[in-house]
């Protein structure tokens, strides 16, 4: 049998990608079709996710085997064959390609084509570009951090951004913290 993925990402709207790979193939050849499909440096730590209807993630597939708790079953993309974890249309995945910001494609299960089969997986479909592989992280950091000082500041709708000023703080020049008898 062969699957139809479709891939997405919420950072370039006219990038899709679409993937057939066969079903006894493993998570790392899907891995290799889609760092193919995008132009990626290989080598990088990427993992998908088996996610809920609601793009909840719920089992993860690593690229290498990674310290996991014995409560919790640990599967790598080399050793786990796509068919034995997809058996629906519509069966929405994750593909983490940058994780120190979480970045991702989205991926859902399209078609399942019974009696057919495949020896490598093919990009059968290429628009838009791809977002970069990696964001500078400084820019990410201060792009993604922002002070809401409006009304609910604190949860206090009267709070006045005002008290902040440096009457406040008077006095404090005066505390003797214990230890700092060395200091005066």
């Amino acid at each position: 049998m062969v699957f139809r993925f479709l891939l997405l990402s919420d950072e370039a709207e006219d990038f899709k990608r679409e993937i057939q790979i066969d079903g006894d193939a493993t998570f790392f050849d899907l891995h290799k079709a889609i760092v193919k499909s995008v132009d990626y440096k290989e080598g990088e730590m990427t993992s998908f996710f088996l996610c809920s209807d609601d793009w909840e993630k719920e089992q993860e597939i690593t690229l290498v085997e990674m310290d996991t708790s014995s409560d919790e079953d640990s599967f790598t993309m080399d050793a786990s064959v796509l068919s034995d974890f997809l058996e629906d249309e519509r069966q929405k995945l994750m593909y983490v390609f940058d994780y120190l910001t979480e970045r991702a494609f989205f991926m859902e299960l399209r078609e399942i084509i019974t009696g057919k089969d495949m020896d490598e997986a093919v990009c059968t479909k290429s628009l838009g570009n791809p977002p970069t592989q990696f964001l500078d992280f400084d820019t990410a950091v201060t792009s993604s951090i922002s002070l809401d000082t409006g009304e609910s500041f604190y949860g206090d709708e009267s709070y006045d951004m005002n008290e902040l000023d440096a009457e406040g703080f008077d006095g404090l020049d005066d505390v003797q913290l214990p230890g700092d008898e060395e200091y005066l």
